[in-house]
């Protein structure tokens, strides 16, 4: 590896560790507990080099919703080897994985969805990721079904995303594992009725 690929890594790894300090800051303390300092502290490098990439809060903010936004939309992405109904039914299961179904990624997930009600900008950027999310899932539905107008899937997809969202918000509460196979299943349902 020549030195300037192993500056880029070693970049990459930076950025990835400031981003990850700024999503445990966020699941922990919400928005106020995110200053340049705090993430400096909590990704461990020196205050200077969270200025260098990112100038002020905000972009740190946009940089996470933005990260967020490419690990929903991994959630909604076909697997080419799989059949189209498995890569739907597949999908409508990862939104139940133990690594999502944590309080902490939960209360990230709160803490994200106030932040988009309370500014404008942070708004409009959950919105985007939403319609992207929401266009994917509903383009696995249409492989699945395609019969099925565009009109018809991006509703299911919709209606989905709503029970999804409910699951997660009631696994905060300690709801069994029984009760997060029925959701999957409800969702199924949604996704491939007749």
């Amino acid at each position: 590896m020549d030195t300037k690929t192993a500056a880029s890594g070693e970049q990459v790894d930076r950025q990835s560790r400031i981003l990850d300090a700024v999503l445990e800051l966020l699941s922990r303390h919400g928005i106020s507990g995110i200053n340049m300092r705090a993430v400096a502290r909590e990704a461990g490098v020196a205050l200077g080099l969270v200025n260098y990439y990112y100038a002020d809060k905000p972009s740190l903010i946009r940089a996470v919703l933005g990260r967020i936004g490419e690990s929903d939309m991994r959630l909604v992405a076909p697997d080419p080897q799989s059949p189209p109904d498995e890569q739907l039914r597949e999908a409508l299961r990862r939104v139940a994985a133990p690594e999502i179904l944590t309080t902490q990624y939960l209360s990230l997930r709160l803490h994200l969805w106030a932040l988009a009600q309370a500014d404008e900008e942070f708004g409009a950027i959950n919105a985007e990721a939403f319609d992207q999310y929401l266009d994917g899932l509903a383009a696995l539905i249409a492989n699945a079904k395609p019969g099925l107008s565009p009109k018809d899937c991006r509703e299911r997809a919709a209606d989905i995303v709503v029970v999804q969202n409910g699951m997660w918000l009631t696994s905060l509460l300690g709801i069994g594992d029984a009760s997060i196979q029925r959701s999957i299943a409800r969702t199924e349902q949604i996704a491939f009725a007749d």
